[in-house]
């Protein structure tokens, strides 16, 4: 079946300029027309404080952006701590990496990667599952091609063939929804052939022996009933992993966006403690971020259940630190996520948001209800570069600077690299930076924040977070960056976690690493005769989440968006290359032009959420999230296809 390229032209996001508000304030029907800074800023701050008067504090929510530098995150939730006297605060983390967070943070009690971009080049065995890190993150994938270079195996875990799995020793291609299984049997298998760790698993983990008693019935052969994979395959790779000097095990969204995301991270860190793949250089778990600072956001506290530093808010201590600092009271409770967030607009518990550099009304999983909730507040503010589709239904709308080349200040990378950003353009028209607009906000709601620059709020940053402060602009600067926990301004930071692990008092006077009981859980969204096909998203190279950035311009890799499909379907269907269908879940129906991918397998189709102005994937993507972190499922939604007739492709 030859392919042909559709090529599409790019849809032009003009940049903000100048501030945006309602032509009749409050009626969100009417246009946009240009306001001034004193005007805009007045409007938004009084929406915040009217829906915090009449209901509360609760009522208002801040979705902090994952784009923007560590120090605008700082200030954000600081402004919804503060000034607005909630803990609802979040960010795109809860799409994406929160169940990486959440499982970490379970066994180790922090909630980033263990190891360095560096080790995977020194490693012995790179396991990357459920991502395609060539398409995904090109720049840690440039780390594993050196890794393999320099002798690494890889395996690639993974439902589809991807161009990861190209550069793999060995492909495991397992249905979607069946990573607890699979991990389950490599575990079993380990156990079984007695190639555990013992003493690491002794000193420095608890819980092993529920953990052997859970993983017993996973045998290969059920393994591979279940997961697709081949008993052998699952056997080489157990033997694999164990038996390797040191090995490192990754994961982006494959894993993590399930309604069970946490549970997926769990299993699979439960094989680095079985064999004592943490802990040491060239020897750990790595989730990869998919944005430049999504890491960062979650650092600086614009989490709900965490103050700057991964402090626990519940920790009397912690709040008190920060109240005196702030000479305000934080709310002992965690703050509502992006999840509860949602679910509070469909019940009228949420009347405001501030929205910065996010757009949710096209992220969200179910997108159309996502929107429908959005358009129901009372008050929305989008603070941004581009007009995007949630900008479009705000009240007000504040031109910022870009973070990556219009600001000063510094991000943190999947490493728990904290590296410097500097401005280099000047930004558009009358656009400000994110701190400035926001302290601005804060003034007009009785609060009076003087930041000289960028480095003031670091400096009070470092000063509440024991893991940064070390990290002094003048050394980040001179080193090129650094990883925390770096709590001392002379000494470096080592490039790995937990090494405590590998000492046995160290383990007992610090945290023992407990074994996740977690059970096979399949998707919510069911395949059956009237949805045979199971729809899975991701990213691709070309391209970059909503499209906003991304599809703003024109380039030989872009071809818009397609419902890919393995050859088997498409010759099962009648489909060729280019062919418009009908792609219909249980919640909603899109058209899309057909590719065929040798990579996937009967029964799976492959979509992205890059090009919603053409196809807007979310339509179809099930709001079934993880109870625990908050992420949705959009790794596994059932779909048909159906082709046109000749008056609706003519239509």
């Amino acid at each position: 079946m030859k392919q042909k390229r559709r090529d599409r032209d790019p849809k032009t996001y003009a940049r903000l300029t100048h501030p945006l508000v309602r032509e009749v304030p409050g009626d969100r029907a009417s246009p946009f027309r240009t306001a001034t800074w004193d005007e805009a800023l007045t409007l938004a701050a009084d929406g915040f404080r009217g829906a915090r008067e009449e209901h509360g504090p609760d009522s208002f929510a801040m979705l902090s952006c994952a784009r923007a530098t560590n120090e605008m995150n700082f200030v954000a939730q600081k402004f919804t701590r503060v000034v607005m006297g909630t803990n609802n605060v979040d960010s795109c983390n809860r799409t994406c990496h929160a169940p990486s967070v959440a499982g970490l943070s379970a066994v180790f009690g922090s909630g980033g990667g263990t190891s360095s971009y560096e080790e995977v080049e020194h490693t012995d065995l790179i396991v990357m599952w459920g991502s395609n890190a060539r398409f995904a993150h090109p720049i840690f994938f440039q780390h594993v091609l050196k890794g393999i270079r320099n002798g690494a195996r890889m395996y690639a875990v993974d439902p589809r063939r991807t161009s990861t799995a190209e550069w793999a020793e060995s492909w495991l291609g397992l249905n979607v929804g069946t990573d607890i299984p699979l991990a389950h049997a490599v575990a079993r298998e380990i156990i079984a052939a007695d190639l555990h760790n013992k003493a690491f698993v002794e000193r420095a983990t608890t819980g092993f022996e529920e953990f052997k008693a859970l993983v017993e019935p996973w045998t290969l052969s059920l393994a591979e009933k279940v997961t697709g994979v081949p008993a052998a395959a699952v056997r080489d790779l157990a033997h694999a992993y164990a038996r390797a000097e040191r090995a490192q095990l990754c994961w982006t969204l494959g894993i993590t966006e399930h309604h069970n995301g946490t549970d997926n991270v769990r299993a699979l860190i439960n094989l680095s403690l079985l064999t004592g793949h943490v802990g040491r250089y060239g020897a750990g778990v790595q989730p990869l971020r998919g944005q430049n600072n999504v890491q960062g956001g979650g650092d600086m506290g614009a989490i709900p259940n965490r103050l700057p530093g991964f402090q626990d808010i519940l920790d009397d201590g912690h709040r008190l630190k920060f109240e005196q600092a702030w000479q305000t009271v934080i709310p002992p409770r965690y703050g509502m996520t992006l999840t509860d967030m949602f679910e509070a607009m469909e019940h009228g518990r949420l009347h405001a948001v501030y929205c910065i550099g996010e757009n949710p009304a096209q992220s969200e999983a179910d997108s159309e209800q996502a929107a429908r909730r959005l358009a129901a507040l009372d008050h929305l503010v989008v603070q941004d570069i581009f007009l995007t589709k949630t900008a479009q239904m705000a009240d007000v709308v504040l031109p910022a600077t870009a973070a990556w080349a219009e600001t000063d200040g510094t991000t943190t990378n999947s490493e728990r690299r904290v590296q410097r950003v500097r401005a280099a353009l000047t930004p558009p028209g009358e656009a400000r930076e994110d701190i400035d607009i926001l302290c601005d906000v804060a003034s007009r709601l009785g609060h009076d924040w003087k930041y000289a620059d960028a480095e003031a709020v670091w400096n009070e940053l470092r000063s509440l977070s024991p893991d940064h402060f070390g990290m002094t602009y003048d050394r980040l600067t001179r080193l090129q960056g650094l990883q925390w926990p770096c709590p001392d301004v002379d000494e470096l930071p080592p490039s790995y976690l937990h090494g405590r692990l590998w000492d046995a008092d160290e383990a007992r006077r610090g945290r023992l690493a407990p074994f996740g009981l977690v059970e096979h859980d399949p998707p919510v969204d069911l395949t059956d005769e009237a949805y045979p096909i199971r729809l899975t998203t991701g990213r691709r190279l070309d391209s970059y989440n909503t499209g906003v950035q991304s599809g703003s311009f024109a380039s030989p890799l872009r071809r818009g968006e397609y419902v890919e499909l393995c050859p088997e379907d498409a010759e099962r269907y009648g489909v060729v290359v280019g062919e418009e269908v009908r792609v219909s879940s249980r919640r909603g129906v899109v058209t899309a032009p057909v590719w065929v991918d040798p990579g996937l397998r009967p029964g799976l189709a492959f979509m992205t959420m890059h090009f919603p102005d053409e196809v807007d994937t979310n339509l179809l993507t099930i709001e079934a999230n993880c109870p625990i972190a908050g992420t949705a499922e959009f790794k596994a939604s059932a779909i048909r296809i159906e082709k046109l007739t000749a008056s609706e492709l003519r239509g």
